[in-house]
């Protein structure tokens, strides 16, 4: 379930699959999830696709991955071992492609897999390679966040990108 190709805009970087998308075979497959929902309303597709049409995000410059494959209920049962070693290995998959930016999707995630201290949302100091990195909020329905205030987040990534 990862999306990585060279040239894209930005690679979206999830913490790791739920169940239904490990069992579906396809990524923020879970009704809940608002993913689809947000890149489509934040401009990065031109109409909302189906969690089956995952690949044809690639047709609008945009990628997927996750920092830990290993399947879970919650994203909170992932360790911390994991995440830092997702961390390293996404590193290497971001300096291979060199995306124009990196979306890692939760402060918690991106603090735990770069161990970065007070982590604040939108654009980071920090780069990979040529890569910008972002920290936007996780789409998930477990996050509190409104539709309204993720699709703002990613908004302001899309139109850094234009």
């Amino acid at each position: 379930m990862e999306l990585l190709a060279p040239n894209l805009r930005v690679v979206f970087c999830g913490i790791n699959p739920g169940l239904s998308s490990a069992h579906q075979g396809y990524p923020f497959a879970n009704g809940s999830n608002r993913f689809w929902k947000v890149v489509h309303q934040a401009g990065f597709t031109e109409r909302q696709l189906a969690p089956e049409q995952w690949q044809q995000l690639q047709d609008t410059g945009c990628g997927i991955t996750a920092l830990v494959a290993r399947p879970t209920v919650a994203a909170s049962e992932v360790t911390r071992d994991e995440l830092l070693s997702g961390g390293e290995a996404l590193k290497e998959k971001i300096l291979r492609y060199q995306p124009r930016a990196l979306a890692v999707l939760g402060k918690q995630a991106f603090s735990s897999a770069f161990g970065v201290k007070n982590v604040a949302w939108g654009r980071q100091e920090m780069t990979i390679g040529k890569t910008e990195v972002w920290v936007l909020p996780n789409p998930s329905g477990l996050n509190r966040a409104t539709l309204e205030q993720l699709t703002e987040s990613y908004r302001e990534l899309f139109l850094a990108l234009k």
